[in-house]
């Protein structure tokens, strides 16, 4: 925990594939979000230099708010404006950065991935990145699958990505 006197804020919005909810900061940067109605859950994914030392539920977050609502509905490129903050080290954050860049529709695999980041020998590396990214849609992991096409792992379950994938290979 910090020793900051941080303050957050949350929301948790309806999606067709269950409750959405981000944790941002005063600046309104997605410091954690996924498929939970549980703040305290993402709250713990948040690296302790930046965790809250406070979290409050708000109805909206502007912004970010409408970004999930909007991608849900089929605006695919809502997400990608939204700010977000994690910290790592120099590997997962670069990695990171790398994925918001992965386009909707055109998955990588965590080879792709790997080579894109920099690391073309480190494909645990790069899935690594994936599975400590507590910036869920924001930082688009989903769009990562294995050789072949199986999808791999998902801190939200295998039907979410599922479910993320043919949403943004119907637009």
């Amino acid at each position: 925990m910090s020793d900051k006197n941080i303050h957050a804020d949350f929301a948790t919005a309806a999606t067709p594939i269950g409750p959405f909810t981000a944790v941002v900061d005063a600046d309104g940067a997605v410091l954690a979000s996924g498929w939970t109605a549980d703040a305290a859950l993402l709250t713990g994914l948040i690296h302790a230099s930046l965790r809250p030392s406070e979290v409050r539920q708000r109805d909206s977050l502007g912004a970010v708010t409408r970004a999930i609502a909007d991608y849900h509905s089929g605006d695919l490129t809502a997400i990608d404006a939204i700010p977000v903050r994690q910290r790592s080290g120099e590997f997962l954050s670069h990695a990171w950065d790398v994925l918001r860049k992965v386009p909707a529709g055109e998955p990588v695999t965590y080879t792709e991935f790997a080579a894109v980041a920099g690391r073309p020998a480190a494909t645990r590396a790069a899935a690594n990145a994936c599975a400590r990214n507590a910036a869920a849609l924001f930082v688009p992991c989903h769009r990562v699958v294995r050789i072949g096409g199986a999808l791999g792992g998902f801190r939200w379950g295998l039907d979410a990505k599922r479910w993320l994938l043919a949403h943004e290979r119907a637009e």
